[in-house]
């Protein structure tokens, strides 16, 4: 069913559900209700770093340099490595795989943490030196260097980590299910030959953390597509599945799947369906005044509402022409860099992570809401164009957001994947950015630093531990320390 002109304008003036966010670096307002909404062009609320966190009481205060050289983090907090690809061994002897993206964590037996870890390895088996293991019964493409492992922390601080899917290739992102699984997302459309791979990939798979014996036979969900999936949300009230497209020439696309009739979801469930199973949709939007919108980007003003209509896709395991490019201009709505996602407040937040000459108009991050039960996209954060993302002295410069995460202590924390420093950032429900940590890993040379994105953020069950990677060379780290709800 077409959500109408009629049925979006009388919504719009009444969106905007769960928590009002503010950006950094240009941009810098709140949803409607708070501050009034602000363009790309503004800067006078900013300091000369154009950060608008570390006001008002948000955050945690100043980063300290890390002696160790591996994160920076606000007095009265610590880190502990969990993993580190090429120094920690799984339980059966080999290196910890490197590369380390998407992550979420389950409440796992006797008190322990259940956390399962993609690892984002394209190409070649060959071409990485600590691929995941081929863990016989695990194993989808044998030439493929991706993967999942499982990582379990005990209450004595003890780590054990083991396979959990092999043979799968630039596992990206992901998700977390109401059933407690991982969705794990092939960031790819190489298909077999390719590579040397010997089965066609750019598909989704579940992994089950607490069982084992469930994750045997790896089978592609090939009803969620074939495309590089970034992120996938489940909708626990109607079924549907939300998924992010990490893609360009043209940009990517938002998807939604459709279950079919009388479904129900649960462990183990999706590997059963047909590969025709459902209906696979992109998005797309349009304006208060019924004006089609052909790309995220032109938003520039936080508290945008767009309303949403979903349009089926032809082939979704683009067996000839790649899903995004089976839509003419004017059928939906594409965005650069869709990536990160999570649900809460009833219903996705969405990231675009940044816009440059591949798309209408320039910038470096934004965050949407998509609300399922009015249809609409509501912009919640926006951050401009990024002047120095090299300066890390006020520890505000944030750019590329790309892991999402909803925090028990309100507000969202994001993972940076920008230019030049990298960090884990907070936004609260006020509309103030502020720092949470900050890379200090230098994987480049002293003369041409360079510095690995964060990826894979998310809290343990029980709120008290921040979880995150740094993705090259590989590690996992758990952040403790004074939390507060963020006012």
């Amino acid at each position: 069913m077409s959500l109408t002109r009629r049925d979006f304008s009388r919504r719009s003036a009444a969106t905007g559900a769960g928590i009002a966010l503010a950006g950094s670096v240009g941009a810098l307002a709140t949803a409607p209700g708070a501050l009034a909404a602000t363009d790309v062009a503004t800067d006078a609320a900013e300091d000369r770093h154009g950060h608008h966190g570390g006001h008002h009481g948000a955050g945690y205060g100043p980063l300290k340099s890390d002696p160790k050289g591996i994160l920076a983090l606000p007095a009265g907090f610590s880190y502990k490595v969990i993993t580190y690809s090429g120094k920690t061994k799984l339980e059966s002897g080999e290196f910890t795989p490197s590369n380390h993206d998407g992550t979420s964590t389950f409440e796992g037996p006797r008190g322990t943490t259940l956390l399962v870890n993609n690892h984002e390895l394209a190409g070649a088996r060959a071409d990485w030196p600590h691929p995941v293991p081929l863990t016989e019964g695990l194993v989808y493409d044998p030439m493929a260097a991706g993967g999942c492992t499982v990582v379990e922390v005990r209450r004595g601080g003890e780590v054990a980590e083991w396979v959990g899917i092999a043979g799968t290739a630039t596992n990206c992102a992901g998700g977390n299910t109401p059933w407690d699984t991982w969705l794990t997302c092939e960031e790819t459309e190489d298909k077999a030959g390719k590579n040397g791979f010997t089965k066609d990939h750019g598909y989704v798979f579940e992994v089950d953390p607490a069982d084992r014996r469930a994750n045997r036979a790896p089978k592609p969900v090939k009803a969620l597509g074939r495309y590089a999936h970034e992120a996938v949300v489940v909708d626990p009230k109607r079924g549907h599945l939300l998924l992010t497209e990490d893609a360009s020439g043209p940009n990517g696309l938002l998807y939604r799947w459709v279950p079919p009739h009388g479904f129900h979801h649960g462990r183990g469930k999706l590997r059963t369906l047909a590969d025709d199973a459902g209906v696979l949709q992109a998005f797309k939007c349009f304006d208060s005044g019924g004006r089609f919108v052909d790309d995220l980007s032109r938003a520039t003003k936080t508290g945008t509402v767009y309303g949403v209509d979903w349009v089926d896709v032809p082939d979704r395991d683009a067996k000839t022409v790649s899903t995004r490019k089976q839509f003419k201009d004017g059928e939906v709505t594409r965005a650069r860099k869709l990536e990160g996602m999570w649900w809460a407040d009833g219903g996705a937040y969405v990231v675009a992570s940044f816009a440059r000459d591949e798309s209408p108009v320039a910038h470096d991050g934004q965050v949407w809401f998509y609300d399922p039960k009015r249809r609409t996209l509501t912009l919640k954060v926006l951050l401009g164009v990024n002047a120095d993302p090299d300066d890390a002295s006020g520890d505000g410069a944030f750019d590329g957001p790309d892991n999402i995460t909803v925090s028990p202590y309100g507000g969202l924390v994001i993972a940076e994947d920008g230019e030049g420093i990298q960090h884990l950032f907070g936004a609260t429900e006020r509309g103030n950015t502020y720092p949470i940590a900050r890379n200090e890993l230098n994987i480049g040379t002293a003369e041409d630093p360079s510095y690995s994105e964060f990826t894979g953020v998310t809290f343990s069950p029980d709120g008290h531990t921040l979880y995150a990677n740094i993705q090259t060379p590989g590690i996992m780290l758990a952040i403790t320390g004074p939390w507060k709800r963020q006012r």
